[in-house]
């Protein structure tokens, strides 16, 4: 079975960047899309990013377009959400998810996602 661990989180002022990372390990062939998730408190958890590992293609909400990048690193069996800007608004905690699927992007819900990690927080400080 694949894990998933997150790391890079921390607490930053508006306006900064912090580099997510998102480790598998375990059996890592059943998966095609990741994904990058976040929850903030009282609220639903909510996609922001995907990436088809073959093609790299990549999908983004609207929230985070234009200020995060998702990516990968095969050899190392990574995703990584680079988040510049960030805001307020941004904090919350972060999952990546892994999933098999025949497509991805946001389209997908939480429940096609097979594997998740334990999520790594991120505070923006006003």
């Amino acid at each position: 079975q694949e894990q998933l661990v997150e790391s890079g989180g921390g607490s930053v002022q508006a306006g900064g960047s912090l580099r997510l990372s998102c480790s598998a390990s375990g059996y890592t062939y059943n998966r095609n899309c990741m994904g990058w998730f976040r929850q903030a408190p009282g609220k639903e958890r909510e996609g922001i990013a995907t990436i088809y590992t073959g093609s790299s293609s990549t999908d983004y909400a609207d929230s985070v377009k234009g200020r995060f990048t998702i990516s990968q690193d095969n050899t190392k069996n990574t995703v990584y959400l680079q988040m510049n800007n960030l805001k307020p608004e941004d904090t919350a905690m972060y999952y990546c998810a892994a999933a098999w699927v025949p497509w991805c992007s946001l389209q997908l819900r939480s429940i096609d996602f097979g594997s998740w990690g334990q999520g790594t927080q991120v505070t923006v400080s006003s």
